[in-house]
């Protein structure tokens, strides 16, 4: 007996510039694969959330926008900014929001050269596109991406402005367990942390939790001409 295939509802957010060719380009790719595999499908519903269309009406996301993404499977955003609108307001008025009102906090991003494409790194051409094979881990609603802070005596010469970022223990062992899970799951099974700790010191306190959730122990290895410091992880 068959049996209907899994619909999964995306809210597509195209956005500006190549967002809307890459978004265009997601969906075919994900409707080839929904088609081969039989299982599944896609059903989109397009939000116009542009920059285009904040100059036009004075706001990115409407006040349901959040409510309105969350009845939603996933959503697909392409990307979004423009010259003429200064890029805090996308980040703070549409970016930011979805991330912390959806809890995405893991910013995960492959990094390989595909069949048939040409890598702008040297290294990486002339048969040697095994040499670029990341996937890049990054903690998405903390830190500098809290928005806590603020300015006192705004108007006068000594006006002060704060930016507080913010590391809590969940936020820290959750993006670092992931970190460690992606990294066993790959060939070499090497982490690679990439902080800026040399400035930055009370958020670096996450690397003693490392044995306390059983994640392993760290090699730290300073290189503070090119990254500040780099931890390696042991698996």
């Amino acid at each position: 007996m068959s049996t209907s295939p899994t619909l999964y509802k995306i809210a597509s957010i195209p956005g500006d510039g190549i967002g809307i060719d890459i978004t265009a380009a997601a969906k075919k790719v994900l409707n080839a694969l929904a088609a081969a595999d039989g299982s599944f499908g896609f059903t989109y519903t397009d939000y116009d959330w542009s920059s285009a269309a904040y100059l036009e009406r004075g706001w990115y996301m409407p006040p349901d926008g959040i409510e309105t993404l969350k009845t939603h499977d996933a959503i697909y955003f392409g990307a979004v900014g423009w010259p003429s609108v200064p890029d805090h307001i996308s980040l703070w008025n549409m970016i930011l929001p979805i991330r912390k009102e959806c809890n995405q906090w893991a910013n995960v991003r492959p990094t390989r050269i595909l069949p048939g494409t040409q890598s702008p790194l040297v290294e990486c051409r002339d048969g040697g596109a095994k040499k670029l094979d990341w996937v890049i881990v990054r903690e998405n609603s903390e830190g500098e991406y809290a928005g806590q802070g603020g300015t006192t005596h705004g108007h006068e010469k000594y006006a002060v402005g704060t930016e507080v970022a913010i590391f809590t223990y969940v936020g820290i062992e959750r993006i670092v367990r992931f970190a460690f899970e992606t990294a066993k799951a790959r060939p070499r099974r090497k982490l690679t942390m990439v902080t800026k700790s040399n400035a930055q010191r009370h958020g670096w306190f996450f690397v003693l939790f490392s044995d306390r959730i059983g994640l392993g122990s760290f090699l730290l290895i300073c290189d503070f001409s090119r990254y500040g410091v780099v931890g390696q992880g042991v698996l």
